[in-house]
């Protein structure tokens, strides 16, 4: 059995329809109207969601994700816990079991870490770096932060919520 082919024409658009016999032009102009509802409908809700996450102005690098790494569970929760007490982050997220490889005092070390990542105000990361130096067990803490330069407006509106200059 041979499928019958046709295309309903929307001007530059040409939908094949297979398995049935062309559409008289009322029922063309009626499943036309429908497609053309579905799609005004479709688009109006994610141009309205593009709209919103552009309309919002930010500035980059208002915002930092900071990063430290910790030797255990234990300590990664303390310190995670500190900073957000005292403000200075929104959030921290606590990763279990990175493997780090790095060279200490000439030897190639590896060994399981805890990472946390950390989101706040640009302007807080000296403050975050001292209160980890002043908790932190390592000689040497890893505090490196990065800028973020986009991110979902509401989202990093609640960090600045949370985190005061």
């Amino acid at each position: 059995m041979q499928l019958k082919r046709s295309c309903v024409g929307l001007r530059h658009f040409h939908i094949p329809l297979y398995g049935r016999e062309p559409l008289s032009s009322e029922a063309s102009f009626h499943e036309t109207l429908l497609l053309s509802a579905w799609m005004i409908h479709l688009l109006r809700s994610v141009g309205l969601r593009a709209f919103s996450m552009a309309s919002e102005s930010y500035m980059s690098g208002t915002h930092s994700a900071a990063f430290v790494t910790c030797p255990n569970d234990t300590v990664a929760k303390d310190l995670a816990r500190g900073i957000v007490e005292r403000k200075l982050a929104a959030c921290v997220n606590i990763i279990p079991a990175i493997k780090s490889v790095y060279e200490w005092q000439g030897k190639i070390e590896e060994d399981t870490e805890v990472l946390l990542m950390i989101k706040t105000r640009s302007s807080k990361i000296p403050d975050l770096a001292t209160f980890v130096r002043s908790n932190h067990p390592y000689e040497v803490a890893e505090v490196i932060s990065v800028p973020i330069d986009q991110g979902n407006p509401p989202y990093l509106r609640w960090i600045s919520d949370v985190v005061p200059e």
